[in-house]
């Protein structure tokens, strides 16, 4: 039977021209990498990300697709995009899971491991 799995790697970066410091909101970038690590050809669907900022408010995001792709993804290939979040602190984290398809319609999900939103003026 085959194995479909996606890995997910993400980079993160200020978006200082759309911050308000010291005050908020904070404003970052990520870029999510998706690598079919399977053994089989399968489509990102849709996605749910929860983003927490320091004091613990809690938004949560769902919608099909990913900047307006819901790409086909074949094993050893993959998928890179660039979104962005805002959250009312200098410090906050996200995490996620995006609801995927094999070509042979077999849903698993993919999840995203927890990564950290952080401002410069947070880094002494």
């Amino acid at each position: 039977m085959a194995q479909p799995r996606f890995d997910c790697s993400v980079r993160v970066q200020y978006l200082e021209d759309r911050s308000e410091p010291p005050d908020g909101p904070f404003a970052f970038a990520y870029t999510v990498t998706i690598r079919n690590t399977g053994d089989i050809a399968a489509q990102l669907v849709a996605r749910h990300w929860v983003v927490t900022d320091a004091q613990g408010q809690v938004e949560e995001v769902r919608g099909l697709a990913v900047v307006g792709h819901q790409p086909l993804i074949a094993p050893g290939q993959s998928f890179e995009y660039t979104s962005w979040t805002m959250i009312a602190t200098p410090i906050g984290r996200m995490s996620g899971t995006f609801f995927c398809m094999t070509e042979d319609a077999h849903a698993f999900d993919a999840p995203v491991a927890e990564f950290a939103l952080v401002s410069p003026s947070q880094l002494h």
